[in-house]
């Protein structure tokens, strides 16, 4: 799309099978998506809110607003169900297409109980001018209220939302300039705060940050770099400022530098609960689209590309030179070393080199020709996998072909590289029966799984079906298997007229409930053959009107598809068109005999209820397999230059120089093309003495003594799952050496036994030799109580009201 353009989503799975349909070119398939429905992306079919964090091509597509039109010309949207229309923002590093609009609130500051909501991107001041009807040429002010209470100048009045870092929820306040000159909020009864707020000093570096809107990652890094004590050192004594690089073409005009500067002065003031990191927001998302918006982003992401930046814009070198690579060539390790860490440096020189980089050593072999190929690299932070258990918890539904039983949900355990088979045969040693597995969506078969597909093809959101196909149909007499056709019954409302709009006098209908399965005899497939065998299937969705069976399906009719299809010997399904039979429903006759609340009702098999034990492993496993030789996948192989062709060449990690700072990445997080999971491993990690000095190199080579040993510093934690969750942090104060949880704006007092988590995401370890002893006794070293240290936020809004509100002078 282009700038203001608008854009529209439609759910991704009716876009799958909107596009398998139209791929297999068969109109008459059951592949047919039939009406566009959203009604999986809305928290509730009244308001119809969108849910929090969805993922674009993953839960929903983008597509241009013609193909909108045509989709909808085409299909129809379900009843009374929105069109999804959102706008095209033109941003300065990027076009965003604007998924949740922002809600504020709009009101004047003579008048604050007067309140407008409004959502929208762009220009604040023009908006909020015509809904008060303000007179043109009026001088006016504009506040940011956040839910602390406080407000915040907007300097510039057509500055947009984004770029403002509005969040839903906030209010601004409108203020015009009095005839003698004067302001309104500069009038003492409304300058009206707390003596709380005017008195509070505390604790440096104990300070809550304002959650802007699902900024709890950006938070949570921020608070363990607060307390990094040698960068936060660097900055509170200015020396960033003689070291600024305004020239850099890879840093960001010393902007990055200069925001992050003032957070961490504002931080270790001691003059505040919590800090509003607005500014620094606004420059992260722009020089790093990915930041842009507030949906849910990754901590370590975020972190990383931090670094990179402070790195960039106090980068010491402003004029990088050319430095032509040398592989070692049988030569010393520790002369490639030294001569590496030299090269690096005279391309790369700031305090982020200086606090947390490091070198590793990487062997790479050749598994054609043995060439060892061996080069020493800098690194910011480790990224250690944790063990993953080969196995896999699935949660399927059976079905039975008891027609008076619900399905029932079961837990299996599977093996992740195996197959369909492999569930089938879990399930098996539960109910041992011929059985297909499928996956349903929007009330029909969104796949029918063959035994030998791969179970990483299967998400841990599908719905996934199991049906128990019969040995033999008819009378209980067995039944040849080349005689038996599998059909899908599907369930249809028609509904009240007819589809004029397609040329036809057919009724237009809407399907609903589950599908089912069912294995029939051929000479049977006839309407009259079909028609008893179904309304015994459906029994136990409409057994409380069992007595009218017949009067119900009077003006029910089935179509059946002409495919074919195959089985295996071991009754397994093969799936290319699928046959199925249709029961369509005279809306009346739905609402009298169907019953909707039994359809939807399962019974939970004791499996469900078994807890899933919890994998625990050291840190320093995490550590060795980092340190563990690999082949090199496929779409990654390395260029022999004795070969002269790509090979998948054995590599081998290995730690050579440990920087001051070390920052450990915990990869909770596991992605490949067919699923994505999060590790919830616990990790024991050690708060003292966490000891390299088995695993590091360079000591093992020149019998030297490199510091090897590291104390924790700060913890971020990550609770939740893929799609969303929640990020805090612990953090050792330098000062105190006091233990802190913070928790957004929320911060208390934490002891040593609390930080060990399965949470636990990013670990900073400051080498020991480095560590200064705090100067401030910590508070958790007295006899009094330790009360929570806490943003007055919520409680004061709630006692104060409007009259809390703060406002700054000029």
């Amino acid at each position: 799309g282009r700038p203001g353009c608008a854009g529209r989503r439609t759910q991704r799975r009716w876009y799958d099978q909107w596009k398998e349909f139209v791929e297999t070119g068969d109109q008459n398939s059951s592949s047919f998506p039939g009406q566009i429905d959203n009604s999986e992306l809305f928290e509730d079919q009244d308001s119809y809110h969108l849910k929090e964090r969805l993922v674009e091509n993953e839960d929903f597509m983008l597509v241009p607003a013609e193909a909108w039109r045509k989709l909808l010309a085409w299909y129809g949207l379900v009843e009374g169900q929105p069109a999804l229309e959102r706008k095209v923002v033109d941003l300065p590093s990027t076009l965003k297409v604007e998924i949740y609009p922002v809600e504020v609130y709009l009101c004047l500051h003579s008048n604050m109980d007067t309140v407008i909501t409004a959502r929208f991107s762009h220009s604040l001041q023009e908006v909020m001018c015509r809904e008060f009807s303000v007179q043109q040429g009026a001088e006016c002010r504009l506040w940011m209220k956040s839910s602390d209470t406080s407000c915040e100048r907007l300097r510039n009045v057509h500055v947009s939302v984004l770029d403002a870092c509005l969040t839903s929820g906030m209010t601004v306040i409108m203020e015009m300039r009095n005839a003698d000159g004067t302001w309104p909020s500069s009038k003492p009864q409304i300058m009206r705060c707390s003596v709380e707020d005017q008195e509070y000093r505390g604790q440096p570096g104990v300070c809550g940050l304002s959650n802007l809107g699902n900024t709890c990652f950006m938070n949570s890094a921020l608070q363990c770099l607060s307390n990094t004590p040698p960068l936060t050192e660097y900055f509170l004594r200015s020396a960033y400022l003689e070291e600024l690089n305004f020239t850099n073409p890879l840093g960001m005009k010393g902007e990055i530098a200069e925001a992050f500067a003032d957070v961490i002065k504002q931080m270790w003031s001691g003059r505040h609960h919590s800090v509003v990191p607005r500014i620094f927001k606004t420059k992260v998302g722009h020089f790093a689209s990915q930041f842009l918006g507030y949906q849910q982003h990754d901590s370590q992401e975020l972190l990383s590309f931090l670094l990179d930046g402070l790195h960039e814009d106090l980068n010491r070198v402003k004029n990088k030179e050319y430095i032509e690579l040398r592989d070692a060539g049988g030569r010393p390790d520790q002369e490639v070393a030294e001569e590496a860490w030299r090269n690096h440096l005279r391309r790369n020189d700031s305090v982020i080199v200086d606090t947390f980089h490091g070198l590793f050593k990487s062997t790479l072999v050749c598994p054609e020709c043995h060439k060892v190929s061996v080069t020493f690299d800098p690194f910011c932070y480790l990224s250690v996998p944790l063990p993953v258990s080969k196995d896999r918890v699935m949660e399927v539904f059976f079905v039975s072909l008891d027609p008076k039983e619900k399905p029932f949900q079961y837990r299996l355990l599977v093996p992740k590289a195996g197959k369909v088979s492999d569930l089938c045969s879990a399930l098996a040693q539960l109910i041992d029966i011929p059985m297909v597995v499928t996956d349903v969506f929007n009330h029909r078969f969104y796949k029918i799984y063959q035994a030998d597909e791969a179970l990483s093809c299967i998400l841990d959101r599908d719905d996934i079906f199991v049906y128990e196909l019969s040995r033999g149909v008819g009378g209980g007499e067995e039944v040849n298997q080349d005689e038996e056709v599998v059909l899908g019954l599907y369930l249809r409302e028609r509904s009240h007229y007819r589809d004029y709009g397609s040329g036809s006098s057919s009724y237009g209908t809407s399907l609903f409930g589950h599908p089912l399965l069912l294995s029939v005899p051929r000479t049977l497939c006839t309407q009259e053959g079909l028609y008893p065998l179904l309304l015994q299937r459906l029994e136990w969705v409409t057994q409380t009107h069992s007595h009218t069976h017949t009067h119900t399906h009077t003006d029910t009719f089935t179509h059946t598809q002409r495919d074919t299809h195959t089985h295996t010997e071991k009754h397994t399904y093969t799936h290319a068109p699928q046959p199925y039979v249709a029961i369509d429903w005279d809306p009346d006759m739905k609402k009298t005999y169907y019953n909707e609340n039994e359809a939807e009702k399962y019974t939970k098999h004791s499996s469900m209820d078994e807890s899933q034990q919890q994998m625990s492993v050291q840190l320093q496993e995490c550590i060795q397999l980092f340190t563990t030789t690999e082949t090199l996948e496929e779409d990654n192989p390395w260029y022999c230059p004795v070969c002269k062709l790509h090979q998948l060449a054995t590599k081998k990690l290995d730690l050579w120089g440990l920087p001051e700072v070390l920052i450990i990445h915990l990869k909770r997080f596991s992605y490949n093309k067919f699923s994505r999971e999060k590790l919830d491993s616990l990790v024991h990690f050690p708060l003292r003495d966490l000891d390299f000095s088995d695993c590091l190199l360079r000591k093992k080579l020149t019998n030297g003594e490199p510091p090897s040993r590291y104390d924790l510093i700060a913890v971020s934690n990550h609770y939740g799952g893929l799609r969303d969750g929640h990020y805090t942090s612990y953090s050792r104060n330098k000062d105190n050496g006091q233990w802190y949880y913070y928790d957004d704006s929320k911060v208390t007092f934490a002891t040593e036994d609390q930080i060990v988590t399965n949470a636990a995401y990013l670990l900073f370890y400051h080498r020991q030799d480095k560590i200064r002893h705090p100067a401030a006794p910590s508070p958790a070293a007295s006899h009094a109580p330790s009360p929570d240290i806490t943003s007055c936020s919520s409680q004061e809004a709630e006692q104060g009201g409007a009259a809390c509100v703060t406002m700054e002078t000029d």
